[in-house]
């Protein structure tokens, strides 16, 4: 077996806070504010300040413990320091960190795994692209190969949709107040619906039916306001947009849209993929293969950066620099991913996130309170939407239920356009027992929110 066992990873089984900041996270926090930039956001919100991470689990500059429901947004799917994967990124460090594009076996090894792990008919029928270390790359690679094969020049993105800060990224992100100061961006992005049942009172069957209709408007008729179509772009699951998974047939349905009117179907796997929803990516929950798939955050293994793409061999049509980046050769990352990707595998980590998943879900529906609109997601990404009595976003609410886990020990994220959603995404390595603990947190906080409510 490739390392430990998952309960043999962390600092332990449940937190262990004192009082939060403490002073060490203090000193440090003020000092950020000082010196650091104005766009440091996530302090705001977490006032802490980190010293060391072992699996599912953080300590802080004053020894708390935390349990990590929260993995760097999505990137350390084998936890904090996991020994397999840091074994191999030490030795590589000692041999060779960077080569651009030239071969290396680690390089090679990874691409040649990634090809393996592909979703549908990508397996044995792809190429995967190296860019710069983030995943706004991937995603600026993926519309520059969709332009290229197409010759056209628009993009069909979702709204509620979430990509990336560069501006090939930002135009298909949806949030107006993200890109607005940035603007214009790209020339001929249109944004449709994706289905959202929940917040729009639909079945999911109608839900999906108007989406799609909406996209095959766009795409197809004269007045549909994409004049030069290169290509689809879309989240399996939206991440930023709060674990909204779409229901069947909305995938399948832009698959069938993309086929008739000869444009790349796009996927971004960023948040969702490298084992995330318990299987190797989002898209296979719906059995619908894109053309271009795009994956960085658990990529690089341990925490490093490393972003790439991954397309068909069919559209393997560009030449030698059409798409370039310095750290396109960071040899210690590709190794960190080829490592996470075998610990997954040895460790049956699939499987193991779709039931942790399945049972933390199952125990925030059991909360069985009257704001807690709805609890959805796939394996260890979890979304739980809070309304109000009028049943419109909470986010109130979410931000208070959020400050009750940081107090006692459990760090959980928030998610929408709203804020509204608590979402969850811890490593892949959690335990069954830090799971339980956490989540009765959770549960915790959920009560204690609702009786300030009720008292205010």
């Amino acid at each position: 077996m490739a390392g430990p066992p998952i309960h043999e990873l962390h600092f332990a089984e449940e937190p262990s806070v004192d009082r939060v900041p403490g002073p060490n996270s203090r000193r440090l926090l003020d000092r950020q504010d000082t010196i650091d930039s104005s766009a440091v956001a996530y302090p705001n919100d977490i006032p802490l300040a980190f010293e060391e991470g072992k699996g599912a689990t953080l300590k802080d500059a004053d020894g708390n413990v935390f349990l990590d429901f929260f993995a760097g947004i999505g990137v350390y799917n084998v936890g904090h320091a996991n020994p397999y994967v840091n074994e191999g990124v030490h030795k590589q460090i000692d041999k060779l960190t960077h080569t651009v594009d030239f071969p290396t076996e680690p390089r090679l090894d990874l691409i040649d795994k990634l090809d393996e792990i592909a979703p549908g008919s990508l397996a044995g029928n792809s190429r995967f692209v190296f860019g710069g270390p983030t995943g706004s790359d991937a995603v600026e690679a993926s519309i520059k190969l969709a332009k290229y094969n197409t010759g056209g020049n628009g993009l069909l993105a979702f709204r509620n949709s979430y990509h990336g800060a560069t501006a090939g990224a930002m135009s298909i992100t949806s949030n107006k107040k993200f890109k607005k100061p940035y603007a214009p961006l790209l020339p001929d992005v249109v944004h449709a619906p994706f289905p959202y049942p929940f917040r729009e009172g639909r079945s999911p069957e109608e839900s999906v039916d108007r989406a799609l209709e909406e996209v095959r408007a766009i795409v197809e008729e004269p007045y549909g306001g994409l004049t030069d179509p290169a290509g689809i772009f879309v989240e399996p699951i939206q991440g930023e947009g709060g674990v909204v998974a779409p229901p069947d047939g909305f995938l399948s349905g832009l698959r069938a849209i993309a086929d008739e009117n000869d444009l790349p179907l796009m996927f971004d796997e960023i948040q969702v993929g490298m084992g995330r929803t318990g299987e190797w990516w989002a898209s296979e929950h719906y059995d619908v293969t894109p053309d271009v798939m795009t994956t960085a955050k658990a990529l690089g293994g341990n925490g490093q950066p490393l972003s790439g793409t991954m397309y068909h061999e069919d559209l393997d049509t560009w030449g030698p620099g059409d798409h370039a980046g310095t750290y396109r050769g960071h040899v210690p990352a590709m190794v960190g991913g080829l490592r996470a990707i075998e610990y997954i595998e040895s460790h049956d980590l699939l499987d193991h996130a779709t039931e942790v998943g399945a049972w933390i879900r199952d125990r925030l529906r059991d909360a069985g309170d009257p704001g807690l609109g709805q609890v959805r997601g796939k394996g260890l990404f979890v979304g739980a939407e809070f309304v109000d009595a009028n049943g419109d976003p909470d986010d109130d609410r979410v931000e208070a239920i959020q400050e009750y886990c940081y107090e006692h020990g459990v760090l959980v994220w928030t998610a929408s356009q709203y804020g509204n959603v608590v979402r969850l995404l811890p490593p892949l390595v959690l335990t069954q027992r830090q799971a339980e603990v956490g989540t009765e947190v959770i549960a915790d906080a959920i009560e204690a929110t609702a009786e300030l409510a009720i008292a205010e």
